[in-house]
């Protein structure tokens, strides 16, 4: 009777420190981040458009599954858009969204990450300015109010909290319903954790 009563016990305290264990290593944090954007437009056929430069800012929460693996949900303010000009005519397309991403990050060192997710967007306003050089031209892209799209990015995290990273956002959800244009936004962002 005493051997079960010390090999229970011995069980009850590993149970009891492998939880106090897992506890330390379910990590989170909340933090703030803003940066630059390059963003233009590309369509199925291989053509871009020039860049329109802007910036994002905005909020995240990091959950810890490992001390390697986490998921990063964000909620961003994005100014994107593009700009095209011909021999007689330069448009400017403005559209600024709030965008969605779920970021899963993979940590092979302590302070460096890779991260793929997906990314929805909603567009919460729009500015097109037309300047042709023949006629005045009075017909506006009135963008889709949703977009979507994939992630991929990569940077690095001080123990201090201090992040500096890099993201590409391919768009898969078309801007406009009459023609097959698609956004892709690099970001240059800088982040502090609390």
């Amino acid at each position: 009777m005493r051997k079960a009563l010390l090999i229970l016990g011995l069980v009850i305290s590993y149970i009891v420190n492998a939880q106090d264990l897992k506890k330390e290593e379910e990590k989170s944090s909340l933090g703030i981040k803003g940066g630059y954007n390059l963003a233009s437009v590309r369509n199925a056929d291989g053509y871009e458009t020039s860049q329109r430069q802007g910036f994002s800012l905005g909020v995240y929460g990091e959950s810890y599954f490992t001390n390697f693996l986490s998921i990063q949900p964000e909620l961003i303010y994005s100014q994107q858009g593009y700009a095209v000009e011909g021999s007689s005519y330069k448009l400017t397309q403005k559209i600024n969204y709030i965008n969605f991403p779920l970021m899963f990050k993979l940590y092979p060192s302590k302070i460096f990450y890779a991260e793929v997710g997906p990314q929805i967007g909603y567009a919460i306003s729009h500015k097109e300015k037309t300047e042709t050089f023949i006629l005045e031209n009075t017909r506006e892209f009135e963008p889709k109010s949703f977009d979507w799209g994939l992630n991929l990015g990569t940077g690095f995290k001080s123990e201090s909290g201090l992040v500096l990273g890099a993201r590409y956002h391919h768009g898969l959800g078309k801007i406009y319903d009459e023609t097959n244009y698609y956004n892709k936004v690099i970001q240059l962002f800088l982040g502090f954790e609390f």
